[in-house]
Parts: C-alpha cells; structure tokens; sequence
C-alpha cells in the first residue's frame, strides 16, 4: 500500500479502515478531511491527501505525522452509534456490540479528536475501534512500543548497534549514572565534604535508588548499609545540591522504625553539620505534612482540563477566574513556589542545611528540589544544566514516571501530573524573569509531550533498576544480543534528534536570555565582559530589611514593585500583606524583591495570584475559540529572534573583519556557526526584516485546527457524554446504557 510506505520496520500496522472523515468544522462538514484512519503498534494516524482549510505551522516529528496521536496519549476511546443512540467506552478486553458511526479520542495533551465512518464499512469501522482500544492500554511494561522501537531500530541480530543512541543528546547532557558525572557536579557545586557512594550498585541496597549518589564524606560504606534497613524502601538520604555558603540540599524517605527515629536523625544530621564548613545547623521540612498529595493535584487537573477544553468559554470573566480558582490548580502552584522560596530562606537566610523528607521520597521532594535548584542555581536555568537537573533529581532519584503517566492505565489512584505540575512552576519563573533562561516556553510544552511518546528512558519507567532488568528481560526474550551494554540503551528525550530536526530545535532559544557572558562591541572590536558578582552577593547573604518594614509593617505610602509589569507599582490586599508578614520567610521574600535582580543570580517569584496567571500556551493551544491570530506572545517571539539573529550577524561580521575603516555590510560574509534563532533576520542587516508569517497565532507553534472542543455531535451535545467523575467520561453515567 503506497499510503503505508513511510512506515518505519519497527512500526506495524495492527488494523484500518478506509473513507472515514476526520471532523474539522464546527458546525458544518464542509472542511472535514477524507482518509484512511490506521491503528499500528505505536500510533492512530490519519492518512489524507485532503489539505486543511487554512494555513499552518507544523513542526515536523520525525516519529508523528501531522494528524497521528501516540497510543501512550490517548485518555479515553469512545464509540458511537447515532442510529442507536448508544455510546461506550472501549476499555482493553471490552466488547461492542454495534458498529460505530464515530469515535472520539480524549488525549492526555488536551486533544480532542473525531472521527466518523458514514461511507466506511462497519466491520473495519468496529475492528479499528476496537485495535485502538487493545493498544492503547498494554498489559505489560514490555509491550510499551519503546522496547520494539529500540529493539528493531538500534540493535541488529548480531547485537551491532545499528544507529547509535546518541545518550546525552546534542548538549552532552549528564545521564548521572556513572560515578564520574557525581564527581563533576560535586566539584562544580563546591560540596568538598561530599562524596560519591556505589554501595548500590547492581541495586545491591535500594530497589529504587540510582547506583551511585552523594553521601557526607564523614558516613562510611559499612554504617549506610546499617541504616538503609530503617529507611523506607531502603531509601537513605540522598545529596541534591550545594549553595556557595556551604549549606546542602538532601532528601529522604521517612523512617520506618520509630524507635530508630532519634538515633537515626542524630548521626544522619551530624554528618551533614560535619560536611558544612560553618557546622551550621539542619533544618528538616515534612513535605507530606506541608504540600498537597499526589490524588489533590491529579483531580486538580482533571478539573482545570474540564474547564479549559469542555466547557463553555463564559462571557464574564469572574465566571472564568471562579471556576479556575475552584480547581485549586494554580493554588497548588503557588503552593510549590512558596515551599521552594521557604526552603531556600533557610539555605541561605539561615545557612543551614536542609533535609526534604518525604514518605517514600519520589514525589513531592523531586518538585521541591528542582525548584529550589532552578531559582538558586543559573547554571539549571541553561539548556544542559536543566536537562541535567532533570535527569538526576527525577529520573535517576526514581520518580515513578511509569505509574504516574499511567501508562499501562492500570491504576489511575497512581496516575499524578507531578511533572507538569514542576513544569508550570518553572514556566510561572520564566514569565516574571524572562531573560534569565536560555530556553523557552515552547520547550518545556514539547518536554511535557515528549511523555507521551514511549520510546525514551527518560520516561517509560519507576526507578533506573526497573530500566534495566525490564530491557535485559526483552532481549532475552526477543533472542537480542547486546554486546557490549548490559541491557538496552533506550535513547533519552535529551536525544532531541530522534524528534526534531536542528531547525526545529532552535525554537528552544530564548532570544532574550542572558547567559554567564554578554558579548559586546567596544572600540570596534567584540568583547565579552563576563557578569561579576558584587560583593554584597545577595545570592549567598541573608539581606537586611528595608527600612519601609519596620516592626513587619509597609508605611502607607509604600508598596511593594510587581515585576514583569506596565504598572511599577501595586498595592496589594492588606489581607494578603499581613500573610505574607507572618513568616520570616515571607520578610525575606519581599526584601528581596524591592531589590534589582541579577538573572544570573537567585531568583524568587512574586506569589500574589495576580503574578500567577494560567499557562496559556499549555492549557489552551487546541481550543480554537482561545486562538488569536497573528497575535500572542508568538508575535514578540518572532520579533525578538530576528533582532537577536542581526545582532549575532553584526557581530560575525566584526569577528570577520580585520582593519581600520568600516567594514561591509554584505551578505557575503558567510556566517562562522549556525544562527541560533528559528525566526532569521534579512541577509544583511540592509534589508528590511521579513514580514511576520501567516500562520503565526497565539497557539504557535501548535494549531487547534482539526482538534474537536465544545462541539455538537450530530445534533447532541457534548457535554452529554462528558459528566461525571472519570477523566473525561463516567463509566456510571454510561453503565445505564450498557451495550
């Protein structure tokens, strides 16, 4: 079949049927697509040589075509007959007992997508309901499509590695699973007192911890050991980081044994005083006790998606922001932010170091410490550093990525958006510090998507043991010799070439950032003048308070500077006010926002709601009554790259030129290394700056077109299947009309 022969060996093709409609209207069929409609082991694709009713931008997926879902992203299958009037939710094994007219697939990015089979037969229509249903919800880890991917694409029968897996991607990311990529983290946090320990390697001591980590150097191998049996699955205290004055970020799990509790907290507590080069005291925050569980934040954003892509938009606006508040969503946000911002007074108010513990410490605290790492620490405000960040506080520290994608959708009291959660946090950041991060909105929302896309380590699995014995397993089982690795090398996401083209990648620069070094042109030749740090370092010192809070009070005449805004000042809810007086915490907080920021210093976020708006681009990119074209940030976006693309290419051409009059503003100076701007200037800086592109909208670089929101099914509404407590749909409100 000529429609089949970009398929790839390792992608199959499980069933299809032909003359279906995908609906893009409406309210009308006129713009629907015609096609084939295929299930394969990895994806539903929709094969049409119709072409959309309006311009738009795609970014080319090297693994997606522009109207395929992955199986991993579909939420829910539902089937139709309008004749009947029945519906149904295709589970795994269920069965359907009429021939659909249509289906509708609730994805977990948002998506909504609908299809109808009026012209295609009914048994094809019924067997690829059904197909779609069977695969998008595995029975076993080892039939996630990643394992087939790796297994056919990366190794061949002799065990040659047939197209390398490049592990760190582009950037030389550290995966943190070698002792050496400790070792280069210790030394460039300044944690001398620290150590690298490979007491779990072969996953000797904890199922769920990486093979090596950092200890205090003061704990021998023999007493971690000891302790391990005490901690909750074996979970001993692990090193996150390093602040300049000396004090360290740990985590732990709870400890099972209450009569061991004091001991235990006195020796762990003492090697970490030891480590610190004021002996400074440790802090421990409970973050359990502190921050909302994983089942809060999960109904969160069930409710948050059922405002923002099944509702109605409400014309009034209090409407809007009631039922947003109502999902407590950015309440949990700001409540991240705040534990972050508190944890960080005591690292650096205090000096003291500070334990996050945790029940089994694989959720909350990989939030927390990421945060506190990305608002302290610039170098995780770079494109490798925050890769990296990733990978050693999530990946490596055994978030269960596995059970809280639900992936398998076996429980979905384990299903928890954590991950998006820290990324909505770090999106609020760079909204109110937007040149103090080298990357961009659009790829934290293509990290995000790239959950759903089952190929990488980065995310198919609980912990880094359960990588390995499950890929070891699968080669066994499939008769793949390895060679030389000891199990199968799944490409990591960092590997952004298994998705993207390098043009594409360039929509990761963010043109306004401001990296460790500014070059600049002085007399006529390029400079570059590294950021010095002054010696009042407030990125290290405790600042005084100002004087216009004395005894915890603002005088009536001052407020406090709302960053990232056209009104420089607000005057905030006194009840507000009086919360954030509370604490000392809070004190820090606004003494450090009435100062200037450095962005490669710390950075705090203003918490107050108005600071704290929803993620747009994330939350509304498929809703076509939310899309404004040739509008939205995308506009700046394309504006700022192309001034950041000439200013790169007057400074290549000062590089290049060598004497003493002007030198030539021509195109023919080549470039000495690829612009790193997706929108590029002129060639030259003579010619006028290229006319924004058509498709440029408030949803760039994603279209909502030929995604189905708030609309009619042939007369019924939607919102008619779409009550009730599941994802999407109630299996209750169905069950009174089961098939």
């Amino acid at each position: 079949d000529d429609d089949l022969k970009y398929l790839p060996l390792w992608e199959i093709v499980v069933n299809e049927a032909n003359f279906v409609r995908k609906c893009i209207g409406a309210d009308s069929s006129q713009d629907d697509l015609w096609g084939k409609l295929i299930c394969t082991n990895f994806k539903v694709s929709f094969i049409t040589h119709d072409s959309l009713p309006q311009q738009r931008f795609q970014c080319t997926h090297r693994l997606l075509g522009e109207h395929d879902i992955p199986l991993a992203c579909v939420e829910q299958v539902v089937t139709v007959n309008d004749a009947k009037g029945k519906q149904k939710i295709l589970g795994c094994n269920k069965k359907l007992k009429f021939n659909p007219t249509e289906l509708i697939l609730y994805c977990k990015d948002f998506r909504i997508a609908r299809f109808r089979f009026d012209e295609a037969g009914p048994e094809s229509a019924k067997k690829v309901c059904l197909a779609i249903a069977h695969y998008s919800h595995p029975a076993d880890t080892q039939l996630l499509f990643g394992f087939e991917y790796v297994g056919t694409r990366f190794y061949s029968s002799s065990g040659e590695r047939v197209n390398g897996v490049d592990p760190g991607g582009g950037l030389q990311t550290p995966l943190f699973d070698c002792s050496s990529d400790w070792d280069r983290e210790i030394k460039r946090t300044g944690a001398s007192e620290w150590r690298v320990c490979s007491i779990n390697e072969d996953y000797l001591v904890s199922p769920s911890l990486p093979e090596f980590f950092v200890v205090p150097s003061s704990l021998a191998d023999q007493d971690l050991k000891q302790y391990a049996c005490y901690f909750n699955s074996q979970r001993i205290p692990l090193w996150c980081w390093n602040h300049s004055n000396g004090s360290a970020l740990v985590r732990m799990s709870s400890i099972t044994e209450p009569q061991q509790q004091r001991k235990l907290d006195q020796r762990i507590c003492s090697a970490i005083i030891k480590s610190h080069p004021l002996r400074s005291d440790v802090l421990k925050t409970d973050l359990d006790k502190i921050l909302p569980n994983i089942q809060e934040i999960q109904t969160a954003l069930v409710k948050l998606r059922q405002i923002c892509v099944i509702d109605p938009f409400e014309e009034s606006e209090e409407k809007w922001l009631s039922s947003m508040e109502s999902s407590r969503w950015m309440e949990y946000v700001r409540a991240f932010l705040k534990h972050a911002v508190e944890v960080i007074y005591m690292l650096e108010g205090k000096q003291a170091s500070v334990i996050l513990q945790e029940e089994e410490d694989r959720d909350l605290s990989c939030v927390i410490s990421s945060l506190v790492q990305v608002m302290c620490d610039p170098h995780c405000r770079s494109l490798a550093g925050f890769q990296g960040l990733v990978q050693k506080e999530w990946v490596m520290a055994g978030h269960r990525f596995l059970d809280r994608c639900n992936h398998l959708k076996k429980n979905d009291k384990e299903e928890s958006p954590l991950f998006l959660l820290f990324l909505n946090c770090v999106w609020q950041l760079m909204e109110q510090y937007p040149a103090a991060f080298e990357f961009t909105e659009m790829y934290l929302i293509m990290l995000s998507d790239s959950m759903w896309v089952p190929v990488f380590s980065t995310f198919l699995f609980n912990c880094p043991r359960q990588r390995a014995e499950h890929s070891r397993d699968f080669a066994l089982s499939k008769s793949i010799s390895l060679g030389k690795d000891q199990s199968l090398r799944f490409p990591p996401v960092w590997d952004w070439s298994q998705q993207f083209s390098l043009k594409d990648q360039a929509l990761f620069n963010n043109p306004l950032y401001v990296g460790k070094s500014a070059p600049c042109v002085h007399n006529g030749t390029v400079r570059t003048f590294a950021h010095r740090r002054s010696k009042r370092n407030y990125s290290s010192t405790l600042r005084g308070v100002p004087s216009v809070l004395r005894n915890g009070a603002l005088g009536d005449h001052d407020t406090l500077t709302r960053r990232n805004s056209l009104m420089p000042r607000l005057r905030p809810d006194l009840a507000q006010l009086r919360e954030q007086q509370e604490s000392p915490a809070e004190r820090f907080l606004q003494d450090w926002l009435s100062r200037p920021a450095d962005p490669q210093g710390l950075l705090l976020p203003q918490l107050l709601p108005s600071h704290l708006p929803l993620w747009k681009l994330y939350f509304l990119r498929w809703v076509p009554e939310a899309r404004i074209p040739h509008g939205g940030p995308a506009t700046t976006f394309h504006k700022l790259s192309m001034l950041a693309d000439e200013i790169e290419m007057l400074q290549n051409q000062l590089r290049q030129y060598q004497g003493g009059g002007t030198p030539a503003l021509t195109p023919s100076v080549p470039r000495t290394e690829p612009s790193r701007m997706y929108f590029k200037a002129g060639s030259s800086p003579c010619e006028s700056s290229p006319a924004p592109p058509e498709y440029l909208s408030s949803s760039f670089p994603f279209s909502p077109v030929g995604n189905l929101c708030r609309r009619s099914i042939l007369g019924t509404p939607l919102s008619k299947f779409l009550n009730g407590a599941k994802i999407w749909l109630s299996t209750e409100t169905l069950a009174n009309e089961s098939l």
